[in-house]
C-alpha cells in the first residue's frame, strides 16, 4: 500500500514537473514570438520610414527639376542668354494678371487680343492684351527709355513691315530693348545686334505659337 502511494505521489510530481516545463517552454515560445514581432515591426516601419524618405526626397527632386525646366536659360547659339518658360497658363481672364517674368511672356490674359499686324505703339500696352497677342504668334518689341532715338527707329520701321509683331515702351524692364515671344525672351542693347534679325525670324508664327494663324487685327488698338 506504501508503495503504491508512493509510485502515485511520484507520477503526480513527474505529471507537475512535465507540466511546468511545458508552461516554461510555452513562456519561453511566447517570449521568442513577441520579440520577433517586435522586431519585424521594427523593421518594417524602418523601411516605411527609409522608402518615405526616398519617396518624398524624389517627389522635392522632380518638382525641383520641373521648376527648373519651367524657367530655364538657353546658353548655346545666336540665342545665347535667350530665357524660355513651359507651361504657360492660357485661360482668358478679366482683370490684372501678377506675370512671372517682365514683360511677360505668357500666362492667362485678357480675351482681347492687341493689334498686332505690324503695329508701333508710343504709349505703355496692358499687358493682359499683349501677351494675348504672343498667344497669336506675335513678337513684341518693348523698350525703355535708354533705348536710342535711332534704335528705336530701326526697330519701328522692322516691326511696320513685320505682319504678326507689335511695339511699345515698357519700363519695367532691365535691358534697354527686350524681344518677346510666347514662353520666349531676349535682352539686347542695340538694334543692330545679329539677333534681332534671328530672333524674327524664329519667333514670329513660330513653332512656339499656341494660336497659329489667329487674328492680329480685329483687336484693341490702344
Amino acid at each position: 500500500m506504501g508503495s503504491k502511494g508512493s509510485k502515485t505521489k511520484g507520477a503526480a510530481a513527474d505529471r507537475r514537473a512535465k507540466i511546468e516545463e511545458l508552461r516554461r517552454a510555452e513562456k519561453a515560445r511566447e517570449r521568442r514570438y513577441r520579440i520577433i514581432t517586435i522586431t519585424s515591426v521594427t523593421v518594417i516601419v524602418a523601411g516605411l520610414a527609409v522608402g518615405g524618405y526616398f519617396l518624398v526626397d524624389a517627389s522635392d527632386k522632380k518638382e525641383k527639376k520641373e521648376a527648373k525646366v519651367t524657367s530655364s536659360v538657353v546658353k548655346t547659339g545666336e540665342f545665347k542668354g535667350m530665357k524660355t518658360w513651359k507651361n504657360l497658363g492660357r485661360t482668358h481672364v478679366q482683370g490684372t494678371v501678377k506675370y512671372a517674368m517682365s514683360p511677360p511672356v505668357g500666362g492667362n490674359h485678357n480675351q482681347v487680343w492687341q493689334n498686332c499686324n505690324g503695329d508701333v505703339y508710343t504709349k505703355p500696352l496692358t499687358k493682359e492684351n499683349a501677351v494675348h497677342s504672343l498667344e497669336h504668334g506675335a513678337v513684341w518689341v518693348t523698350y525703355t527709355d535708354k533705348a536710342s532715338k535711332e534704335d528705336v527707329a530701326a526697330l519701328s520701321a522692322r516691326v511696320k513691315k513685320t505682319p504678326y509683331s507689335l511695339m511699345s515702351p515698357y519700363q519695367e524692364q532691365d535691358a534697354p530693348i527686350v524681344l518677346n515671344a510666347w514662353g520666349n525672351q531676349l535682352d539686347v542693347q542695340k538694334a543692330d545686334d545679329p539677333r534681332v534679325a534671328d530672333f524674327f525670324k524664329k519667333f514670329v508664327q513660330g513653332k512656339q505659337t499656341p494660336e497659329p494663324g489667329a487674328y492680329c487685327t480685329n483687336g484693341k488698338t490702344s
